[in-house]
């Protein structure tokens, strides 16, 4: 089956101009494996090659100084059109204007429970570790809500996309994440798990590259139409998206994004269809752009189960959550 890796979706936000605090490329040689025959990577800066079986060997394309270790034959995104553009991104990421910056602002404000959940995620690590290191999956932009995690100097941070990004070290399918296991403190994955087309594959890489009690952090879309087209594939209810990271303890879930934002999303691809016009739908989605302050009244139980967007934070675990357990974990109001 074919499978995509991690694009960047508009639910996540981005600042093409953010600081970042990153890892070094050279920081990962040891780390670095062969997405198709896990062995340890070579790389000189032009050419990326591994060990094979017997005596084959896999070579990986290297696109604007960046790896490009992706298992092509079972990935959505090819070997050709990485070489011929420079593995440039599928979608067009827009340059905002300082007037457009503001009116997003205005309908997109930065989600306060990702930015406390955040907060939440680095205070665990660091107290757990003196510089702990973090992989952010679909890293190519700061998503909303996580600058602190880029502009925290304690913290050791790596990213990557399925197309090359100044902010990452290398360009990666998430179904075949090219590290070793054990390796990091933290993940991060926000408005990824809808985009790939085997999310539980890509939550086992997660918990193979996390250390013994390493944490995990995941904002997931339930109720929002299609965006970035034949690269959505997938939503996830609170105890869905739970589910989905059984194999690690929970800290906290719940609803990252509320009723009021979800109806924002409604209205707008509402209008555009009866109009079939994108300007028509961001015109009427600015018109609501109020709705999503009500969420602050919502209580959280009504939140989850009318929710535009859902978190998992957790732990590495040696326990898998039963299928009889989830049925007591939901937390909505029903």
């Amino acid at each position: 089956m074919e499978r995509t890796g991690s694009l960047s979706a508009e639910c996540s936000g981005w600042h093409d101009d953010a600081p970042v605090s990153a890892a070094d490329i050279d920081d990962l040689r040891e780390a670095l494996q062969c997405p198709v025959t896990k062995q340890p990577l070579k790389f000189d800066g032009v050419s990326i090659v591994a060990a094979g079986l017997g005596d084959a060997a896999t070579e990986h394309p290297v696109a604007n100084g960046k790896p490009v270790l992706i298992d092509f034959e079972n990935s959505v995104i090819s070997r050709e059109r990485v070489v011929d553009t420079a593995a440039a991104s599928v979608i067009e990421r827009p340059r905002y204007s300082v007037a457009q910056r503001a009116l997003k602002a205005l309908v997109s404000p930065e989600k306060k429970a990702t930015v406390r959940n955040i907060e939440h995620f680095i205070r665990r690590l660091k107290r757990d570790c003196d510089n702990p290191r973090v992989l952010v999956i679909g890293g190519g932009s700061v998503g909303q809500g996580m600058q602190s995690l880029y502009n925290d100097g304690g913290i050791s941070l790596t990213a990557f996309d399925i197309y090359a990004s100044p902010l990452c070290q290398f360009v990666a399918d998430a179904h075949d994440i090219p590290i070793k296991e054990d390796y990091f403190d933290g993940v991060v994955v926000q408005a990824v798990l809808e985009h790939v087309l085997d999310p539980q594959r890509v939550v086992d890489e997660i918990w193979r590259v996390l250390k013994p009690g390493g944490l995990v952090y995941a904002e997931t879309p339930f109720m929002q139409q299609v965006h970035e087209g034949a690269y959505d594939f997938t939503r996830f209810t609170e105890s869905g998206h739970r589910y989905l990271f059984r194999r690690f303890e929970l800290v906290d879930s719940g609803a990252s994004a509320g009723p009021g934002r979800q109806l924002m999303w409604a209205v707008d691809y509402f209008v555009r269809s009866v109009f079939r016009s994108r300007l028509a739908g961001k015109m009427a989605k600015l018109a609501f752009f109020w709705a999503q302050y009500l969420d602050r009244v919502i209580p959280a139980d009504h939140a989850v189960d009318g929710a535009s967007g859902v978190y998992f934070l957790g732990t590495k675990s040696d326990r898998t959550m039963t299928p009889g357990e989830i049925v007591a974990h939901y937390k909505g109001a029903q």
